[in-house]
């Protein structure tokens, strides 16, 4: 995975979490995973084809994505949360996919979707994800970034 194309979706995490969120961020955990992704809460699940292939995964703590829903609307609150998870996928996704296209790269995004099942597959088995875990004062905001340049497929 090179750091051009995985530096946009963290830069735009950081900004979107402490713009909705209201409060800074802070990077707690940082790992490299080849397994299946293991959700923590409500999960929104973003496929890309193209230049870049793979998956994003952004998944909130239960109580963090309640506390966003209800900074949105105190009305039905618990049918809310997981809209209110798939606009923040779809903004971290729309704020690195712009740089991404102002930097060459071409590719179709799919609409996020909730995982329903606990745990998220890679979506290749030669490709490493990046897991981070985002503190903030709402409580933990989990990533999951699984992707590759079409460049990258050359060398294999």
């Amino acid at each position: 995975m090179k750091l051009e194309i995985i530096q946009p979706f963290i830069n735009a995490a950081d900004a979107v979490l402490g713009h909705n969120l209201h409060c800074s961020t802070r990077v707690d955990q940082l790992s490299m995973d080849t397994h299946a992704y293991r959700k923590h809460g409500i999960a929104a699940t973003v496929t890309l084809y193209g230049d870049v292939e793979g998956r994003i995964v952004l998944d909130l703590d239960p109580e963090t994505a309640r506390k966003m829903a209800l900074s949105v609307s105190s009305d039905n609150v618990d049918a809310m949360v997981n809209e209110v998870v798939c606009e923040l996928a779809n903004q971290v996704i729309g704020n690195a996919v712009t740089v991404l296209n102002d930097s060459g790269y071409r590719f179709r995004v799919q609409p996020p979707q909730i995982t329903s099942t606990e745990q998220v597959p890679m979506c290749t088995t030669d490709v490493e994800a990046l897991v981070m875990k985002f503190e903030t004062s709402s409580g933990p905001v989990f990533m999951n970034i699984a992707l590759r340049g079409r460049k990258e497929f050359a060398a294999d």
